[in-house]
């Protein structure tokens, strides 16, 4: 027979899993701060970025795209009121300013959750256009006439942006800790990565650590061409 002890350890580990909270019904520990009891929260609110509990960004993505789509159809209403450039500055200002806010959260994330984003920025081009949603010539007016980057893009190219700000001294400490280059390595100083600007990646066994910026920010900026990374 298990120890009771024994027992409650066991739901702990088990509860740690998305699949233990919902089997479980697991919420997690309260924290009694004298006369008042802090429960806990599926989902927490920092600057703007939605944290789920099990850290999975869907529930910041699925907020992300229900105020996105509740402009886009407030501009639809005044559509015919508005000219080309105009509609261009509105969705900037009510969508793609918020999908692009804080969007390296994203790195590593499923095709899955790209998509829900890429609809809303498909729907956005659409009313740029003023065409329904079978109309063709989506893809040549999102490259060619509005320069848009598809979602998984846009995160790549914020995560390059903020390692070459990392390099350039113009980024916080706790992110430029992050940034090591090949060349400041004492066992590869003398190795041909260390003269391409390529910088260390540190070992990382689950999906969260994919994920991580120490992770994601380097294995991005070594995809880049030598002609980036040497600018």
């Amino acid at each position: 027979m298990m120890h009771p002890s024994s027992t409650k350890k066991t739901e702990l580990l088990w509860a740690g899993s998305r699949h233990g909270q919902t089997s479980l019904g697991y919420s997690g520990p309260s924290l009694h701060l004298g006369a008042d009891n802090v429960v806990p929260s599926d989902h927490v609110q920092v600057l703007g970025v939605t944290i789920s509990s099990d850290l999975s960004p869907d529930k910041h993505v699925s907020m992300t795209c229900a105020t996105c789509c509740f402009w886009l159809r407030q501009l639809r209403r005044v559509r015919r009121s508005l000219d080309t450039e105009s509609v261009k500055t509105l969705l900037h200002a009510f969508i793609t300013s918020r999908i692009d806010y804080c969007n390296t959260v994203l790195a590593g994330a499923t095709k899955y959750v790209t998509d829900k984003l890429q609809r809303v920025f498909s729907a956005a081009a659409r009313l740029v256009s003023n065409t329904k949603k079978f109309d063709r010539g989506l893809s040549h007016l999102l490259h060619t006439d509005l320069h848009w980057l598809e979602v998984p893009k846009r995160v790549q190219f914020k995560l390059c942006m903020t390692v070459r700000r990392c390099m350039q001294d113009k980024a916080p400490q706790y992110l430029k800790e992050y940034c090591i280059s090949f060349s400041y390595t004492d066992s590869r100083q003398r190795l041909r990565s260390a003269s391409r600007h390529l910088l260390s990646v540190p070992r990382h066994r689950r999906t969260f650590g994919r994920r991580a910026f120490a992770v994601a920010g380097p294995t991005v900026w070594n995809c880049l061409p030598d002609g980036l990374r040497n600018l």
